[in-house]
């Protein structure tokens, strides 16, 4: 008679082949992404160099660390770090400690990041001053021309003959700017009669710039070709650059980044 083995009796051999053992699960995370090996710390600075220039963050990390070299040698008074602190918690409305943790939590950051980039923050501006502030009266002179402001009336046309024309008929008072141009124009400036501006001489083109700032209030100019246009342009009103406060902490910030792209560059 034929029985049949008792599987749950471990006693008896039910197979003359070994048992296999089972393979033993890993604790240790897979690490088969760069953002996984990143995760767990686990990527070799030879990887890091190789993303972070392939994604065109390198140069910040330069600017970072070149940074970092300059601010090591600026103090700041503890009156100074407090108003910092103070500023900081003023514009996020931090009020209390629990404040400062929710901040925290939804920033990602730790409390040890948080003081680092509020002292580095102040250092820098501390840095700015210190390495820019007595340039600033002769960079402002060199960059008046463009920082001079212009509101002008714009109309233009693709035709020479016509450009003629319109000008002739503005210059005769035939008609006016503003209805010639909802008229003729083709440009966005028809849907507001032609007027633009207050902007800096320096983002307009060039040519057009350069008749602004030859013009008084209230001129008109001949037509300029600019690529394939014919412009007519009229100056109503020319507003010199002042070296205020903003104008001041702009430059300072040109004259900054400069200041850093050549320090990159040497690299």
């Amino acid at each position: 008679m034929k029985t049949t083995a008792n599987l749950l009796d471990s006693s008896i051999e039910t197979s003359t082949l070994p048992l296999r053992e089972p393979e033993p699960r890993s604790t240790a995370p897979e690490l088969d992404t760069p953002l996984k090996r990143l995760c767990h710390n686990a990527m070799s600075g030879e990887e890091a160099i190789s993303l972070l220039q392939k994604f065109w963050m390198l140069p910040q990390l330069q600017r970072e660390l070149i940074l970092d070299a300059e601010l090591a040698a600026i103090n700041c008074s503890q009156e100074e770090t407090f108003g910092a602190y103070k500023a900081f918690y003023h514009k996020y409305q931090i009020n209390s400690d629990d404040d400062r943790a929710a901040w925290l939590t939804k920033n990602n950051c730790t409390l040890e990041q948080f003081e680092h980039s509020i002292l580095r923050t102040l250092k820098l501006d501390r840095f700015k001053q210190q390495a820019f502030g007595n340039k600033v009266e002769s960079y402002f002179l060199q960059r008046k021309n463009q920082l001079d402001r212009a509101v002008y009336s714009l109309l233009r046309v693709k035709d020479a003959h016509l450009a003629q024309e319109l000008f002739f008929r503005i210059q005769d008072k035939e008609a006016t700017f503003t209805e010639l141009v909802k008229q003729y124009s083709g440009g966005q400036e028809a849907e507001n009669g032609g007027t633009i501006g207050p902007h800096e001489l320096s983002i307009p083109h060039p040519t057009l710039a350069q008749k602004l700032s030859s013009l008084k209030p209230g001129q008109l100019a001949p037509p300029l070709q600019i690529a394939d246009w014919f412009v007519i342009v009229k100056l109503e009103k020319y507003l010199p650059a002042q070296l205020d406060k903003t104008l001041r902490a702009r430059l300072i910030d040109e004259l900054y980044d400069r200041w850093l792209q050549a320090k990159i560059s040497q690299l």
